[in-house]
């Protein structure tokens, strides 16, 4: 049986993913949820409390709790933007949709993504141009159960990265940073040579331990470097 911690828990953690709710929204009160849920308030504290922990929402004394907006930093561990970094650095950014396919999950992409096999995706390509030259091909999966607006966004006005990072609240990540050599379509999109250097950044984010979106950005070695400031820890 499913306690009403837990159900209070999912149920405003469901409104949150699907996008019911939104980055800023104002979360019913203390005794509201009680009321509706039939139970004392430091049941629905604990709840929030467990949300907030999760990064979903923000309480705030005197004024109650919101929607989390989603963590937005430029240095190479943290969420980047394409369209957001190039704007903040002076430069002129535009893209491409090059493909966009709702379609399952492969057995092999299920297992590297530790999700289930036949889950629906939706499968992006884009081309990032960034002073009118070729910056970064994205090869994205989104989770459909996960982001379930995404079926419907056809992108035509915002990149898929920046629009999942206003739309979603992610609670980890992880970045693989690496080398690779431009294959022939690579190339061709990238409008440089078969088997030129090339930086590729692989990100996979979670919200609440389930996948919301796994990317790959490869980019002319030539043309885009990671960078960030860092400071030790003060004693």
């Amino acid at each position: 049986m499913v306690s009403i911690y837990q159900r209070i828990f999912t149920d405003v953690e469901t409104k949150i993913i699907s996008g019911d709710w939104r980055p800023g929204d104002r979360i019913p009160v203390e005794h509201e949820l009680a009321a509706e849920y039939r139970c004392s308030r430091m049941t629905v504290s604990k709840a929030l409390s467990a949300l907030a922990e999760r990064g979903m929402i923000v309480r705030r004394r005197k004024t109650g709790s919101f929607v989390a907006s989603p963590q937005i930093d430029r240095t190479v561990m943290d969420i980047q933007d394409i369209s957001t970094e190039a704007e903040l650095a002076g430069h002129e950014h535009r893209f491409e949709i090059l493909a966009r396919k709702v379609e399952r999950l492969g057995e092999a992409e299920a297992q590297q993504l530790s999700e289930p096999a036949d889950a629906e995706v939706l499968r992006l390509q884009c081309l990032h141009i960034v002073d009118g030259r070729p910056n970064a091909i994205e090869r994205r999966i989104i989770m459909l159960d996960a982001v379930p607006r995404a079926r419907d966004e056809s992108f035509a006005s915002i990149p898929p990265g920046k629009w999942l990072l206003d739309e979603v609240p992610w609670s980890k990540a992880k970045h693989v940073i690496r080398a690779v050599s431009a294959d022939t379509t690579t190339a061709r999109i990238l409008q440089t040579e078969r088997g030129e250097a090339c930086l590729s950044l692989i990100r996979q984010t979670w919200q609440n331990g389930r996948t919301v979106t796994y990317v790959e950005f490869t980019h002319p070695g030539d043309r885009f470097q990671f960078a960030g400031t860092f400071h030790p820890m003060a004693n």
